[in-house]
């Protein structure tokens, strides 16, 4: 009996194999990848593998991204009889000597687990650029692509959850860098909406397992002779990706993306809003063994209105990521997560004539929780006016080396893309052992 497999071994003057070559050409660009690529599909090659490294202080992160360039002035670093301050007010908080904004009252009260990082800066006043960097350590250029910190932590420590992916973004930015150079496979999923759960898991109705399983040997005996001609990385890579969906589709665990499972009271404590459903998803993922969560807040380009709009989008801030941490903390997670906020950058401590802030990449703040760093502590200060570092300045390479060291990856292990360029995990930063209880 005739199969469509045997129809197209068969095939006449345009053979599977040429078929397959020009499709792979034409749309993979199998044709134009280096000869580095043809090599064991999948593999990483490493330098200096045999290098020790340092004992983690946290097993999961949860990175808020604050896009669009969150105000210092009227969140963490909130000044007093200036101009500059503007109506914002400081506050006490739950740590001696940790004040932050009055805008961010619920957090104010879980300042006892905070890092309060007041000295950030950064080269980059552009948001794509700074975005790019604060995320890779890495200038953005136009020939390659660098790796996020989730995926570096997808590469030195595969595992965690054996069904659900190691690296999940929330949120709907395009311009995330996600795996860069890295196989397809290390990108993070993405979830636009955290209440719509994971789409088309299911089988479709009426497919029995045995019909589904049918179809899927078929499909993999069709592409078994694809996979031979192009034993290339990309390639072995965008298989790897349907046999993981397919193990996610069996997974028990894929309830953790329905929130519904949690009660009224927790939900309205995180926020009804995406990000605060988001952060209440991330914490059903990490204690799955998702390792890496990333949740974005966007909004924070306030060029005019500045505090119209920065209350606003704190009241959302601040009810979740209070939240979160008292979450995390309850059920005994917040030492091995570490909770991170950043943004690309600040903005000016000058108010323009529109009652906004502009780009400001020299002096900002950013936030770390649990995982092993100090509770109740400010590193680094910027001048009475928050213009300036005056202690401590925090480069994005060493903020992003600190989150690194936290997990236990190897800062100076070398890994070559595939244009055979060497890169390490965050630059050159190095980790501020300051930060570390």
């Amino acid at each position: 009996m005739n199969t469509p497999s045997s129809h197209l071994h068969h095939a006449g003057e345009l053979t599977r194999r040429s078929f397959v070559a020009k499709t792979a050409s034409s749309l993979l660009g199998v044709g134009l990848l280096p000869a580095f690529m043809t090599g064991k599909a999948g593999a990483v090659p490493f330098a200096d593998a045999s290098q020790a490294k340092q004992a983690a202080t946290a097993k999961n992160v949860i990175y808020l991204y604050m896009s669009g360039g969150q105000s210092h002035m009227d969140t963490w670093d909130p000044k007093e009889g200036v101009e500059t301050a503007g109506p914002t007010k400081p506050i006490k908080t739950s740590a001696d000597g940790v004040r932050i904004s009055e805008n961010l009252p619920l957090v104010a009260q879980q300042a006892h687990h905070l890092t309060v990082i007041n000295s950030v800066t950064s080269t980059q006043g552009a948001h794509e650029q700074g975005n790019y960097f604060m995320h890779t350590s890495y200038t953005l250029r136009g020939t390659i692509r660098h790796p996020s910190m989730g995926a570096w932590l997808n590469v030195f420590q595969p595992g965690g959850n054996s069904t659900l992916p190691n690296f999940v973004y929330v949120g709907n930015d395009s311009r995330h860098p996600g795996a860069g150079f890295f196989p397809a496979v290390y990108n993070p999923l993405y979830v636009n909406n955290p209440e719509n759960g994971i789409k088309n898991v299911q089988r479709q109705k009426g497919l029995t397992e045995e019909r589904f399983n049918a179809r899927m040997a078929l499909a993999d005996e069709l592409d078994g002779d694809f996979r031979q001609t192009f034993p290339h990385r990309n390639v072995k890579a965008y298989t790897d990706m349907y046999d993981h969906a397919i193990a996610m589709m069996k997974s028990e665990d894929l309830k953790a993306f329905d929130l519904t499972q949690e009660s009224d009271e927790l939900r309205k404590a995180y926020g009804k809003d995406s990000f605060g459903q988001g952060c209440l998803l991330a914490r059903r993922l990490v204690e799955r063994g998702v390792r890496f969560v990333e949740v974005s807040l966007g909004g924070w380009d306030t060029h005019t209105a500045n505090f119209v709009r920065v209350p606003e989008l704190c009241d959302t801030l601040d009810r979740a990521m209070a939240a979160l941490i008292a979450d995390l903390s309850a059920r005994g997670l917040l030492d091995e997560t570490l909770i991170v906020l950043t943004s690309e950058f600040g903005r000016t401590p000058t108010i323009n004539q529109n009652v906004g802030r502009d780009h400001y990449p020299k002096a900002f703040s950013a936030v770390l929780a649990g995982g092993g760093v100090k509770g109740g502590y400010t590193y680094g200060k910027t001048d009475k006016e928050g213009r300036e570092v005056e202690e401590n300045k925090v480069l994005i390479p060493d903020l992003n080396a600190s989150i690194a060291y936290a997990l236990g990856l190897p800062l100076n292990q070398v890994v070559y893309s595939p244009s055979k360029r060497p890169f390490v995990v965050a630059d050159k930063g190095q980790p501020i052992m300051d930060l570390f209880a």
